[in-house]
């Protein structure tokens, strides 16, 4: 059995249905107070890790803990401790939004300042001044609003958001992205997926899924330097540059890589851990003259594609992918 402090683990976990094998080999370890986007497109295992770890499904291979229990058989009283929205959640169309989510704090045990606690989750969800609309009357966008305010109407310490921001506007999902934010600092863990690759900034952690299988794991920053092969900074010259400028780059200590990516700027990769980028100037002597340098603006599209592989952006059918597609014996 894994002795851990995490909030969530995965060790050497597995997950098939009959003969196809949607997840293999996945390890995690979450840490309380942490954000973990699970990010990949559709099929790549996003929502069955999801279930996984909610105890929704049992894994066919190693162990999930949630809150150091096995999900599967989390007693109700500490299961009112997760908050899970799945990306298909049960909402009653005969019922109002206040009445909807006034249900849902029932289910889940909000007794003190109940009617105050749900007022502001409609604030939160822009749907304040709408709490006599029916369900079945309400958008799909609506739904999904009311959906996430419902997850969080109990305060739960784990929240499992499968795809939050779907079809939100970019407003709301900053808003959002705010809220997490501050229910991270105030030591509640985040499982939030999404298909959004540039919602990685926003995370602790990013696990890059595809095929089944994590491809990549780090924080934005290691995920970062490592698709790009160290920190990438653009150094613009006061005079035009040539092969001799970067070949003087190249020789400095801690400069990865570098090519011209205009007449007066030549991009660089640096490893931070030796060099920074103050230091570069002062490195190259007196025939050329640095004006500055800037940090690349991050290119969420393009790490994806470099750590994981342009073939993952193929959609797949379900979560389901082969044994034979992630190297396994069925």
């Amino acid at each position: 059995m894994m002795e851990t402090n995490a909030a969530i683990s995965f060790d050497g976990v597995g997950k098939r249905f009959d003969d196809t094998w949607v997840l293999r080999d996945i390890d995690l370890d979450v840490p309380p107070g942490t954000i973990i986007g699970m990010i990949g497109p559709s099929g790549s295992g996003k929502t069955t890790t999801v279930r996984l770890a909610n105890g929704y499904y049992r894994a066919d291979e190693g162990e999930v803990r949630l809150l150091g229990t096995d999900p599967a058989t989390m007693p109700t009283a500490q299961r009112r401790s997760i908050g899970y929205l799945p990306q298909h959640p049960v909402l009653f169309d005969e019922l109002s939004l206040w009445e909807n989510l006034n249900f849902h704090a029932s289910m889940n045990g909000v007794a003190f300042s109940r009617r105050r606690r749900l007022r502001e989750l409609l604030e939160l969800v822009e749907l304040d001044g709408q709490e006599k609309k029916l369900v079945s009357e309400s958008s799909g966008g609506m739904r999904r609003r009311l959906a996430l305010a419902a997850t969080l109407v109990h305060a739960p310490r784990v929240l499992m958001l499968d795809e939050p921001t779907a079809g939100i506007d970019p407003i709301l999902r900053r808003r959002f992205w705010d809220h997490f934010r501050q229910l991270r600092d105030d030591g509640t863990t985040l499982v939030i997926t999404t298909q959004y690759v540039t919602e990685a900034a926003h995370c602790d952690v990013v696990a890059m899924l595809a095929h089944g299988q994590t491809a990549a794991v780090g924080s934005p920053a290691e995920l970062r330097r490592q698709a790009y092969g160290g920190l990438e900074l653009d150094v613009r010259f006061e005079q035009p540059v040539d092969d001799s400028v970067v070949g003087l780059l190249l020789a400095i200590d801690g400069v990865k890589r570098a090519e011209p990516s205009d007449v007066d700027v030549v991009r660089v990769a640096i490893d931070p851990d030796v060099l920074e980028a103050s230091d570069i100037a002062p490195r190259l002597g007196d025939e050329f003259t640095v004006a500055g340098t800037a940090e690349v603006a991050t290119d969420w599209d393009d790490v994806f594609i470099e750590l994981v592989g342009a073939d993952a952006s193929d959609d797949v059918e379900g979560d389901a992918v082969t044994a034979d597609a992630v190297g396994v014996a069925p």
